[in-house]
């Protein structure tokens, strides 16, 4: 049981290795993103690539559309390592994905693992073939594989199969059952074939992604169920700002509380001018809120009220989970644990203080027409009180003093 009650027994799943990261088996949920450069411009996709595996993102997946694109791999791969960032990449395959692997086999190398979509393989026989060169291809370089299918690109001679079948049945059932059996049936004989192909089941991910909440759950229930694959998260198109955010949170926290998932992808559009970086972000913590995973210190912050008409405590919120997620570029490498601290930032008198005991560190700001005094709790006893000009880079050195003095140094 968890610690709210209900239970969140994850389901086993067979593990695959994409480079030094394990998905699946007994690894905790791992986070990816993906890049929206054109992956022929070596320096800005490596420039964003870092972004990403900097903001925390343990896979990071590129498109490999074009020969140029595919010429480009190597490089990005070499460029990565020279500046020390060792984060697996995922090549993103459509359409000519079998003729992009053969013509520059340093690509297929290069990759870590590769994203094929089995609607966008081809058609009939020809179809048959190309996926065949895809596994072969993977099999060759020991290179796992995400069969990923997409209700926007499902394989039309499979959909209509599936859509004979039910219509011949006893009990025929309404169109959207038709979409998620053909999504779940394309992914399973996808997999088959890769096994028999030669592929190891250790080697190959599973996804079936759509755009709507509940057929995402639906979908993914049904999967999970019926086969011991590793399972990709995550809605097709999420959308942008809180829409796609929120979207994204409702899916795939009910999914993980229900143990399916092995790793996901939030599918945020970026806003404009927004960083690419979010989408790693709310993959974070959406994890680490439901006590999965835990990547940086979380802070608390009440939402204000009539008792805080300064803005004070929000700009304070704001600049500590800033400084706390920077630093923990340094952190992370020096100390042990340091990504579980908690910390707590409260507008007023009323559920500051004890709220700020249950915290690591905690400090209640005064609100409108109190004290103009800050008291801080270090592990629930009051330490320090702060007031003047300098209360936000005081709270900052107690954070950073407590990350010093609580948390054993690494071993490196």
């Amino acid at each position: 049981m968890s610690e709210n009650g209900l239970s969140r027994k994850r389901r086993m799943s067979v593990g695959v290795c994409v480079g030094d990261v394990q998905i699946g088996g007994n690894a905790p949920v791992v986070v990816q993103s993906m890049t929206n450069t054109d992956t022929a411009n070596e320096a800005a996709t490596v420039e964003q690539v870092a972004q990403l595996a900097r903001a925390g993102s343990e896979l990071v997946r590129i498109t490999v559309n074009s020969m140029e694109a595919a010429a480009a791999v190597p490089g990005i791969r070499a460029s990565l390592d020279d500046i020390g960032c060792h984060v697996p990449l995922i090549g993103d395959f459509h359409f000519n994905g079998h003729k992009l692997l053969t013509t520059h086999p340093e690509c297929a190398k290069a990759l870590a693992k590769f994203r094929i979509n089995p609607g966008n393989v081809g058609h009939g026989r020809k179809r048959d073939e190309q996926f065949a060169t895809l596994i072969e291809t993977a099999y060759k370089y020991d290179k796992p594989i995400r069969i990923g299918v997409n209700w926007g690109s499902l394989d039309p001679e499979m959909l209509a199969r599936i859509m004979d079948q039910n219509a011949a049945s006893d009990n025929p059932q309404d169109a959207k059952y038709v979409m998620r059996e053909a999504l779940i049936t394309s992914a399973l004989e996808s997999a088959a074939k890769a096994e028999e192909i030669g592929l190891n089941r250790n080697k190959i991910v599973l996804s079936c992604k759509v755009s709507g909440v509940q057929d995402l759950i639906m979908v993914y229930r049904e999967l999970a169920a019926r086969c011991d694959y590793a399972l990709h998260l995550g809605l097709t198109e999420a959308g942008m700002g809180s829409k796609g955010i929120v979207a994204s949170s409702a899916a795939l926290a009910i999914l993980l509380q229900e143990g399916v998932g092995d790793t996901i992808r939030i599918s945020l559009t970026p806003e404009p001018g927004g960083s690419r970086s979010r989408e790693v972000i709310v993959a974070q913590e959406i994890l680490q809120t439901m006590g999965l995973r835990a990547f940086v210190p979380l802070v608390a912050a009440c939402p204000g009220c009539g008792r805080t008409t300064s803005t004070y405590f929000q700009e304070l919120a704001e600049s500590i989970q800033a400084y706390v997620r920077d630093e923990m570029l340094i952190w992370r490498e020096q100390y042990e644990g340091v990504e579980n601290m908690t910390l707590a930032v409260m507008g007023c008198v009323v559920n500051g203080p004890g709220e700020s005991k249950h915290a690591n560190i905690g400090i209640s700001l005064p609100g409108s027409g109190e004290s103009p005094v800050a008291p801080v709790f270090v592990d629930g006893q009051k330490t320090v009180t702060l007031k003047g000009d300098n209360i936000a880079s005081d709270f900052r050195q107690i954070v950073a003093n407590y990350v010093s003095e609580k948390y054993p140094r690494k071993h490196i």
